[in-house]
C-alpha cells in the first residue's frame, strides 16, 4: 500500500473533469457476464468492462457495511473499524479530499455509517439522498423500506415516497438531477447502490411487481427474484452511464 500526499493546488492542475463512483451492493463478480457468469443479464456493466478497466485481482469484504467504511476511507477495516455501521468521525474521506479541491460532490444510495444528521456533509458531500442514514431499516410495523415506496432521508429530511416509487428509482433520478445541475462544474458522485441486497423482492420490471406494496415483512424475501434484481441493478448503471453521454461529459 502507498499513499502519496500533494497539495490541492496540485491536484486541481491535474484533476479528471468529474468522477463517478457506483458500488453494488452483495453483488459478486460470478453474476457479471464479462466475468464468465452466465445466469443473469448484465450489458451496461459488460460494455464498461469492453471499453475500460476490468479487475482480474481484486478484493473486498463478503459483508456490504464493512465495505462502505474501508471504500471512504481507503483503510483496511483492521484499521479503521470502531463499530458495525459507523464510521468514525475523525476519518479522512475521499469526498472530503475533493471538496477541498473544490469538486460539487453528492452521494446517493444506502448509507449505513453512523446516524448523525450531520453525518454526509461532515463526511464531504453538498447533497445526500440516502435509505439508513437516520432511520432504522425497517418502519414501525416491521417492513423493510428500502425497495417500494421507500423511506429516504433527501438532503437531511426524511420522507416516505409514496405512489409506487422504487428506490433505485428515486435515487439515480437524484444522481442523473445532480449532473445536469453540476455539468459545467468539477463534481463527484458516489452511488452506493441499494441493490442488489436482500430481501430479495420484485422490481418495477417483474411481474409480480405491486406498486401499493409497502415494503418487505421477510428480511431475506424470496430467492426467485435476485435475478431480476441484478438485471435493475444493470439498468440503473446504464441510466447514469446514459445520462453522462447525453451530457457530453463521457
Amino acid at each position: 500500500c502507498c499513499t502519496q500526499f500533494i497539495s490541492c493546488d496540485s491536484a486541481k492542475e491535474r484533476r479528471p473533469a468529474n468522477i463517478v463512483i457506483i458500488m453494488a451492493d452483495d453483488l459478486g463478480m460470478e453474476c457479471l457476464n464479462c466475468y464468465g457468469g452466465t445466469s443473469y443479464n448484465t450489458p451496461n456493466l459488460d460494455r464498461m468492462a469492453k471499453q475500460g478497466i476490468r479487475f482480474e485481482n481484486c478484493h473486498s469484504q463478503p459483508l456490504c457495511t464493512p465495505s462502505r467504511v474501508q471504500i471512504m476511507t481507503g483503510r483496511y477495516n483492521v484499521r479503521n473499524h470502531v463499530d458495525f455501521g459507523l464510521l468514525d468521525r475523525g476519518e479522512t474521506t475521499f469526498s472530503n479530499l475533493l471538496k477541498k479541491a473544490e469538486y460539487h460532490t453528492a452521494i446517493a444510495g444506502k448509507w449505513q455509517l453512523g446516524r448523525d444528521k450531520d453525518a454526509p456533509r461532515h463526511f464531504g458531500f453538498d447533497a445526500a439522498c440516502l435509505w439508513q442514514h437516520s432511520a432504522p431499516r425497517i418502519d414501525q410495523e416491521g417492513r423493510d423500506t428500502r425497495y417500494s415506496n421507500p423511506l429516504l432521508e433527501i438532503n437531511g429530511e426524511l420522507k416516505r415516497i409514496l405512489n409506487g416509487a422504487y428506490a433505485p428509482d428515486v435515487v439515480s433520478d437524484f444522481i442523473c438531477d445532480f449532473m445536469e445541475q453540476n455539468r459545467d462544474h468539477p463534481f463527484l458522485i458516489y452511488y452506493p447502490m441499494i441493490l442488489t441486497h436482500c430481501p430479495f423482492v420484485p422490481t418495477p420490471d417483474s411481474e409480480q411487481w405491486d406498486p401499493q406494496n409497502m415494503g418487505s415483512m421477510s428480511y431475506k424475501g424470496d430467492t426467485a427474484f435476485f435475478a431480476d434484481m441484478v438485471n435493475y441493478m444493470d439498468k440503473m448503471v446504464g441510466k447514469v452511464i446514459s445520462k453522462v453521454e447525453e451530457l457530453g461529459l463521457s
